[in-house]
């Protein structure tokens, strides 16, 4: 990733636009700006990108499609700004392949945090493998030991907690869907089965939280899924 991160935004809102293009300080980041869908996808292809900030509500083509045919050749970090804020908007923009999601309105503050989250998921990512060790706050988790520890004592994990907690992990500060966390750990024929979730994100809780009903480490998107808390 370049000193200066470049990020294009697809959206056809002229304000909107500009209001992003104030957001971001010319001297730290690259900004590309795209009106339509299948501008942005061009332009992506054209720019390689580190973020692309998506509305769904193009002229053209449904920034849901926009993301599925970016997910085809590219695994740019997509973040969506969207003023549909439905559940099933979220957990569709989320399963078609977004990193992240932001209703309008939002503080520019928000904004640029969530951007600094994606960053760093994205650089973590890339040295995985000189970096398998996860540590924030009280919490270390030792992916190829396959041990975690909370304030330097040992926690005991069970299979199905570790591979859920391992998922969260690879993808920390990232929203995973219930269907993504229930595929990857019990299979397709379990889609659905969104209490299991629950059972087991609870059990985690009382094993990784110092205060399991104020949760440091795990946060819950209501109606959506799951991320893990990063300092």
């Amino acid at each position: 990733m370049a000193d200066r991160p470049k990020i294009v935004v697809i959206d056809d809102e002229v304000q909107m636009r500009r209001f992003l293009r104030a957001s971001f300080d010319p001297s730290d980041s690259e900004f590309f700006e795209a009106e339509n869908g299948t501008e942005g996808i061009r332009l992506v292809a054209r720019t390689n990108p580190d973020v692309v900030l998506l509305d769904l509500g193009l002229p053209d083509i449904d920034g849901i499609d926009v993301a599925r045919q970016l997910r085809e050749w590219t695994q740019v970090p997509i973040i969506v700004l969207s003023a549909r804020g439905r559940e099933k908007d979220k957990i569709e923009a989320l399963d078609a392949g977004a990193d992240d999601y932001l209703t309008k309105p939002f503080g520019v503050g928000e904004l640029l945090a969530r951007i600094r989250v994606t960053l760093r998921h994205v650089a973590r990512s890339k040295g995985a493998e000189a970096e398998p060790v996860y540590e924030s706050g009280e919490l270390k988790v030792d992916l190829p030991m396959r041990r975690v520890f909370v304030a330097c004592k040992e926690v005991h994990l069970t299979p199905i907690e570790f591979k859920l907690l391992s998922m969260l992990v690879r993808h920390q500060g990232m929203v995973l869907t219930h269907r993504q966390l229930l595929m990857e750990v019990w299979g397709p024929a379990y889609c659905e089965e969104t209490h299991y979730l629950r059972v087991y994100m609870g059990q985690l809780r009382h094993k990784l939280e110092s205060e399991p009903a104020r949760p440091k480490h795990i946060a819950t998107e209501p109606g959506v899924g799951y991320r893990l808390l990063v300092d």
